[in-house]
């Protein structure tokens, strides 16, 4: 017997060999073969779906020393894209890699500092060490492109630096740190998208950026990969 007799589909069924099953045996096998096409099609949709997220993965992200940095990301509701990255390197290890996101390209220093739109500077830890020497890093940047009464204006912002810092303690590798600046807000200090702190005033946000795009900054080829050179 035939599931479907007098049909005209040419598909094979699980009674077309002619076995002379029962019919409830032929329905049941037949109910067994369109599920099993069935499944095969969702199956085929899911790993359709997989390829386009991986895809779409690749088409969103920059790899920069084996790390991926994502093209744009959403900050304080504003659109950001990735403006530069680069690697900081210290006696030639691996530090960080650190990238840049502005609201619209940029590739001079000063421009982006005095700028005062929505900002992140993103920092991907590739070596274990300890907030303390961190924070050491900061403050002896800051120190070499500011001047004594300058530093003095931001004491209460370096305090709070300080303190965000204390209570990290420690950054491992695979961390990410953001420092994102929300005008009217402040620099919110971010460790793996858990918020630290939020440090007030857009003076001192100009302070973090010159660590990196003062005119002595940490490293001049980051400073120039920031800037998408």
């Amino acid at each position: 017997m035939v599931c479907g007799a007098g049909s005209r589909s040419m598909e094979w069924s699980p009674c077309a060999s002619g076995r002379g099953w029962g019919r409830r045996e032929c329905s049941r096998r037949c109910r067994i073969s369109g599920l099993f096409v069935l499944e095969r099609k969702k199956m085929r949709r899911v790993l359709w779906l997989i390829c386009g997220v991986l895809l779409s993965f690749h088409v969103n992200a920059v790899e920069v020393a084996g790390i991926g940095m994502a093209d744009s990301v959403k900050v304080a509701g504003a659109d950001l894209q990735l403006n530069g990255t680069g690697v900081r390197t210290k006696f030639f290890f691996k530090v960080y890699v650190a990238g840049l996101y502005l609201v619209q390209k940029q590739s001079v220093a000063d421009t982006v500092i005095a700028d005062g739109q929505v900002h992140r500077v993103a920092l991907h830890m590739m070596r274990d060490m300890s907030s303390a020497k961190l924070l050491e890093a900061f403050n002896e940047a800051i120190r070499e492109n500011h001047t004594p009464e300058e530093l003095s204006a931001m004491s209460v912002q370096l305090s709070m630096l300080t303190q965000i810092f204390n209570t990290v303690k420690e950054v491992k590798t695979g961390d990410l740190i953001t420092l994102d600046y929300m005008p009217g807000a402040g620099t919110r200090i971010s460790l793996n998208a858990v918020t630290q702190g939020v440090i007030p005033g857009p003076t001192f946000n100009r302070a973090l950026l010159k660590i990196w795009l003062g005119n002595k900054p940490v490293q001049e080829d980051l400073k120039k990969g920031l800037l998408g050179g």
